[in-house]
């Protein structure tokens, strides 16, 4: 018996949409999936990208999901959009895939969610690198138990943004974008949680060091985990002249791992006091050589809401739910810079500044 194809449409044309296009052209085409649509309210984008695709290209998110009634919406507008447009494709009867962050305020996404659940529709997030095999190896040694007692556990990352990146009209601002830790860091603070988690404090300082906006380029912070670990935070844009490092490294009584490359895709170190038999060849068989910070794992991430949609599941691949946990940790890292102060995610404290600022609505 044949499975039937899903339609899929773009909520935005910008850089990540440009990145779909290479996953689903070149690197990892995903069966019956097709991208039927795309709008941006810069309507030479959708052109663009619908023109890549055989989508039919639209102006207006409103009229492309009224006519053409996909599927599967997927949102990767400026971040400050994220929840309105989600909530109209979610209104339109779409499933809906939010690009991170799921919503710039942690509220709104279990807004969505219960919206989703009433209308029986799936409502996710995208965090690719879960995807990455480096990554799953790692979660894998985590869940055996091959750490012991985890001591430390850390994220840096060191990517280059120069400053035309902040002129755009939301990279950097607090109404719709926040910093690095929001817009770049979240992936891998994301990381850090779903392998270490759950985290129980978190200390921050942050500060512009290269680059003008309204938000951080760079941000340290010390964490206590639940477990008792402690660990920390550093990431950049103000690297310069090009991306370097973005790595995760777990340190415990029984062994040691470091997850590297520019996009959590390497295995840089893999030693345990007690090696087991395919150790020795575990950097080299799940390690992944990739061109962008952005990885590869959109295309199996698409196919597993690909199985989703087919088993009539109620819940995607990354429910936003547990997507808006990086939000969260994301606006206790920022309630810690206000305030100078320990801030613990469990007590939902929100960011005086991260998109709270007026923002008119995009189309």
């Amino acid at each position: 018996m044949s499975r039937r194809s899903y339609r899929a449409a773009f909520i935005g044309c910008g850089r990540v949409a440009e990145h779909y296009v290479r996953i689903l052209t070149k690197i990892d085409p995903v069966d019956r999936l097709a991208i039927a649509a795309c709008s941006d309210p810069i309507e030479a984008k959708a052109r663009s990208i619908g023109a890549a695709l055989g989508a039919k290209p639209y102006g207006n998110t409103a009229q492309m999901l009224a006519e053409t009634r996909p599927d599967l919406a997927i949102v990767m507008t400026p971040s400050g959009y994220h929840y309105d447009h989600a909530k109209q494709a979610l209104e339109a009867g779409c499933h809906v895939l939010a690009e991170k962050p799921v919503t710039i305020i942690p509220g709104q996404a279990g807004e969505l969610a219960t919206l989703a659940r009433a209308r029986g529709l799936l409502y996710g997030g995208v965090f690719q690198n879960r995807y990455n095999p480096a990554l799953r190896k790692l979660r894998e040694a985590v869940d055996k138990g091959r750490f012991g007692t985890i001591v430390t556990a850390a994220i840096r990352l060191r990517w280059c943004r120069t400053q035309d990146y902040y002129e755009d009209g939301w990279h950097g601002t607090w109404a719709m974008d926040g910093g690095v830790i929001n817009q770049q860091a979240i992936h891998h603070v994301d990381a850090l949680n779903w392998l270490c988690g759950p985290i129980e404090a978190v200390s921050a300082s942050a500060g512009n060091r290269l680059n003008r906006l309204e938000a951080e380029d760079t941000m340290v912070a010390a964490i206590r985990f639940s477990s008792g670990a402690l660990g920390t935070i550093e990431a950049t844009t103000a690297a310069r002249p090009v991306d370097f490092e973005a790595s995760l490294s777990i340190v415990g009584e029984k062994g040691m791992v470091q997850v590297g490359g520019i996009a959590l895709n390497h295995i840089d170190v893999w030693r345990f006091v007690v090696p087991e038999a395919e150790d020795a060849e575990i950097p080299a068989r799940w390690s992944q050589e990739v061109e962008f910070g952005y990885g590869v794992g959109h295309g199996p991430l698409l196919r597993d809401w690909v199985a989703a949609l087919d088993a009539g599941a109620v819940e995607p691949p990354i429910p936003a739910m547990q997507a808006v946990q990086a939000v969260e940790l994301v606006h206790a890292l920022y309630a810690s810079v206000e305030t100078g102060n320990w801030v613990r995610p469990r007590d939902k404290a929100q960011s005086a500044r991260l998109g709270i600022a007026p923002k008119s609505r995009a189309s």
